[in-house]
């Protein structure tokens, strides 16, 4: 049989990759986004790159509520190591299937709402989780990040803002049951930190600008109380 070959030979290495282990595939949630609204993958993506920007060199990170944890390794890329945890035993079995020995996570069920995730980890952050948790048990849920965090740890929150909400898909408003403002975003992040840092996002642009007109907001908090 006639060995394939690319065009340009520097592409050769694409065929060795793909026949040494196969194709990467997509995890179970990333594969409706990009199955239903590509361009939202991307947009995805770039939260956790600010994540990794802002958690580079950490020593040990947590990822609360990882679902498939597909953007999980953008942050493994720039900390030490990475625990992911959420409380769907079937995200987790999916994740833990496209498992990649170059970027090894730590993957496990854990309902942050239960109790702290056992370790101390320097930094911590959750995405798209908040605006699920009911509004009594935000306190909790907040809480037992900050039990897992050391003294000097960092925990970013990013969720879509209450304004979003206007142009979010049916699925989205069925599971969105605590969506915020920055202010009360902050409030709810200053009762567990000295410092309490807003960022608004477009699409994938973050950014200090106004943010009633923010689709997405982040919430770094720094210097924790307690």
């Amino acid at each position: 049989m006639r060995k394939e070959k690319t065009k340009e030979p520097q592409y050769g290495a694409l065929l060795k990759l793909r026949d040494a282990q196969g194709l990467s595939r997509l995890g179970l949630m990333t594969n409706q986004i990009w199955h239903d609204d590509p361009r939202r993958l991307a947009i995805l993506l770039s939260r956790y790159k600010f994540v990794a920007k802002m958690l580079s060199g950490k020593r040990r990170a947590l990822e609360v509520g990882c679902g498939d944890a597909f953007g999980s390794r953008i942050v493994r890329q720039e900390t030490q190591a990475l625990c992911a945890v959420d409380f769907d035993p079937l995200f987790i079995q999916d994740a833990l299937s496209r498992q990649d020995e170059r970027w090894p996570l730590e993957i496990k069920v854990h309902d942050i709402l239960s109790g702290p995730v056992p370790g101390l980890f320097d930094a911590a952050y959750s995405l798209d989780v908040l605006e699920h948790i009911h509004l009594e048990e935000e306190g909790a849920f907040i809480a037992n990040i900050c039990a897992s965090l050391e003294e000097n740890g960092v925990l970013i929150i990013g969720t879509p803002s209450i304004q979003s909400q206007a142009y979010a898909s049916p699925q989205s408003k069925e599971g969105h049951i605590n969506c915020k403002d920055h202010k009360t975003l902050r409030g709810l992040v200053s009762r567990h930190f000295h410092n309490v840092f807003i960022f608004s996002m477009n699409d994938e642009v973050v950014h200090t600008g106004f943010y009633p007109m923010a689709h997405y907001l982040f919430a770094m908090g720094v210097g924790r109380k307690g």
